[in-house]
């Protein structure tokens, strides 16, 4: 048996593992929608969680909202939920997609910036994943870094299930929303560093995304157009000048950061745009390959909002970028 035959079998073993029916692992409050799967991101219990005595909790994201339109608190086991094109009548392109829902970093809306958004883009032949993370505030080891570090490990567990799924592993987007924005700006346009100890034979898999999407995304922490709420979550009320700076993602851009695409409102009260345009300045001093649309309305938190409420039309402008870019 060669090295390369015993790494893929290591590799195919470990999100085998990972990909079990996991029922008993974590508490869902309510069934999930049609055609998709759930699995946790690591195998028994999220590292750093000694001191954690938070209850995970999954509610309504409004009071009108729908059984598909939840959202998550205290998140205690991470997951990635899978939506396969065949199961809305698409056929595979042979790409994947990684979303990365927002709420703030302090709960995560998995249906509005989750579900729908894998409807539409498996829809277009992508297998999707959307990600669960664990949240900064609830006592984690790493603090501000537990939310990246279960982004490290469900972008190399895609690429890990790359043969499985019968989808290229060298195009993978990722796409996150508001916070979930921040996130993905973390993961994709920094140099990547290690977070975590290595667990199995996934974590082989270099922290690397063919295209990068930030849709109306969180990303200054200093400065009048940070956002509060997300800047207290991550730092807490008082933070020093040099972290502000450090999680402030227009700031070590990295040119190694795969083209990236934005969109914003310009009424956007919450995240003002001008988050995407800074982001959109320093990516262009590195020479990364951008696009940035900004809409006339649509407020904070658009996502798949209809038209003439917002622009619903945002996502045929991604897939006609990424299209161009091999995704």
């Amino acid at each position: 048996m060669t090295q390369i035959d015993r790494r893929t079998l290591l590799t195919g073993a470990a999100v085998t593992a990972a990909m079990a029916p996991a029922t008993a692992a974590f508490a869902q409050s309510f069934p999930l929608p049609q055609g998709f799967e759930r699995f946790p991101i690591w195998p028994g219990k999220a590292p750093g969680g000694e001191n954690v005595h938070v209850q995970e909790v999954e509610s309504l994201r409004r009071p009108d909202s729908g059984p598909d339109d939840g959202v998550f608190a205290h998140i205690v086991t991470p997951t990635l939920t899978i939506l396969r094109p065949e199961a809305v009548g698409a056929k595979p392109n042979g790409a994947a997609m990684l979303f990365i829902p927002g709420g703030g970093y302090l709960r995560v809306a998995i249906g509005h910036e989750g579900y729908s958004l894998a409807r539409r883009f498996a829809q277009a032949g992508y297998v999707c994943f959307v990600l669960l993370y664990r949240l900064p505030g609830d006592g984690w080891a790493a603090g501000p870094e537990a939310p990246l570090q279960d982004a490290q490990r469900a972008l190399r567990l895609v690429r890990a299930l790359a043969r499985k799924e019968k989808f290229d592993a060298s195009r993978i987007g990722v796409m996150g929303f508001s916070a979930g924005g921040h996130l993905a700006a973390w993961l994709t346009s920094r140099t990547p560093a290690e977070t975590y100890r290595p667990i199995d034979a996934a974590d082989r898999e270099p922290i690397k995304a063919a295209l990068a999407a930030y849709i109306y995304p969180v990303i200054q922490m200093q400065g009048p157009f940070a956002h509060a709420g997300s800047r207290t979550q991550l730092l807490g009320a008082n933070p020093a000048p040099e972290r502000l700076r450090g999680l402030s993602l227009d700031q070590d851009v990295s040119a190694e950061t795969p083209p990236v695409f934005l969109a914003h409102a310009l009424d956007d009260k919450a995240v003002p745009p001008e988050n995407s345009l800074s982001m959109l300045a320093a990516l262009r001093a590195k020479g990364i390959p951008a696009e940035c649309h900004l809409f006339e309305n649509g407020g904070h938190g658009f996502g798949l909002v209809p038209e003439p409420a917002a622009p619903a039309h945002w996502p045929n402008l991604f897939l006609s970028f990424a299209k161009r870019h091999t995704l």
